[in-house]
């Protein structure tokens, strides 16, 4: 049986790298986009609907949050097919859940209290 070179091995090494990478990179859901969020109002159950534009580059997000009460940017991180963000808003709300297709639901949460959310991609 022949012997790898050293340098054959390497080179070996960083190619198996650099495909795993672009698996990995391949493997990020796409959140980019208008979405449409309904969720429980934490304090009296009641239906709300947000709104929040969604920018991606690679598994970082950011955007803007319009909601009822506050508006403001975003910031956050999808990893496979899950998504978490916060906004940058005088009550910061975080957002954590799953990505579907175009849709997204999960639970939210604002000072320490939480709620189950989803949104609609439009």
């Amino acid at each position: 049986m022949k012997k790898l070179s050293l340098m054959a091995v390497l080179a070996w090494i960083l190619l198996l790298g650099m495909n795993i990478a672009a698996i990995a990179q391949d493997g990020i859901v796409d959140a980019r986009g208008s979405w449409t969020i309904y969720s429980r109002n934490i304090d009296n159950g009641a239906m709300v609907t947000k709104h929040v534009q969604i920018h991606q580059g690679g598994n970082q997000i950011w955007g803007y949050f319009e909601g009822p009460n506050q508006s403001g940017p975003i910031h956050g991180v999808v990893n496979g097919h899950h998504i978490e963000f916060s906004t940058q808003t005088r009550n910061v709300l975080t957002f954590r859940g799953q990505i579907n297709g175009s849709g997204m639901s999960g639970m939210y949460g604002i000072h320490g209290q939480h709620a189950e959310w989803s949104a609609v991609r439009q």
